[in-house]
């Protein structure tokens, strides 16, 4: 669906994947208000939205998507669409709470998960946080898959960080962007973006939450 918005050549292009129409068209007038965010296209299905995604020129930088959609899923649209656009973010916006359906979209490549009953301040903070860098999931989501990874147990794995990634890691984790990081540290803001780069190459993951996921899932904390 496209919106009459006119797009400024600086807004940031936001897209959404949900199926019900009423909360579809409630997200589309959130974004559309808020200045240098414009939401252009949403769609009722992940299928619609990789069509669009391998026709068009301007990848989105966030995609607000569902879980439950009919035909493919959510999360599986989650590696359709990191595989035409690595970077671009998806954040889950959905009714799912359970653990697994947090964990399995996280470790598809989600950049954040939130429910649906989320304020409109929440769902606007969350998309700055994770053009920021961030990892938005509110505190109950967060304590369900901190339990799940603690149930696991698994063996701690050592893929030769030094003592400073090891730090800069458990603050990523904890949701810090790289300016904040570089601040509570007091370093440069290009000390940080190295740091990250290499303990994204030594876990082999190239997504915010493919690195949470890691470090919980191998006991790097």
């Amino acid at each position: 669906m496209m919106n009459k918005k006119e797009k400024n050549i600086e807004d940031i292009s936001i897209w959404i994947v949900e199926d019900n129409i009423h909360f579809q068209n409630t997200m589309n007038n959130l974004i559309n208000q808020f200045d240098g965010f414009v939401c252009n296209f949403a769609f009722e299905s992940c299928e619609d939205a990789l069509i669009e995604m391998n026709n068009t020129a301007e990848l989105p930088s966030v995609i607000l998507l569902d879980i439950g959609l009919k035909g493919m899923s959510g999360i599986e649209g989650i590696k359709k669409f990191k595989e035409i656009s690595p970077a671009t973010h998806i954040i889950m916006l959905t009714i799912y709470e359970d653990k697994n359906s947090v964990f399995d979209a996280i470790c598809a490549g989600a950049s954040g998960y939130l429910l649906k009953d989320s304020s409109p301040e929440n769902v606007i903070e969350a998309i700055k946080e994770v053009l920021g860098g961030g990892a938005p999931m509110n505190i109950h989501i967060a304590k369900k898959v901190i339990d799940m990874f603690k149930q696991l147990n698994p063996p701690k794995g050592d893929y030769g960080l030094t003592g400073r990634e090891k730090e800069i890691l458990n603050l990523l984790v904890m949701g810090m962007n790289k300016k904040q990081i570089a601040e509570k540290l007091f370093v440069s803001f290009h000390t940080i973006n190295t740091h990250i780069k290499n303990i994204y190459e030594k876990l082999q993951v190239n997504t915010r939450g493919g690195l949470v996921a890691k470090a919980y899932k191998e006991n790097l904390l």
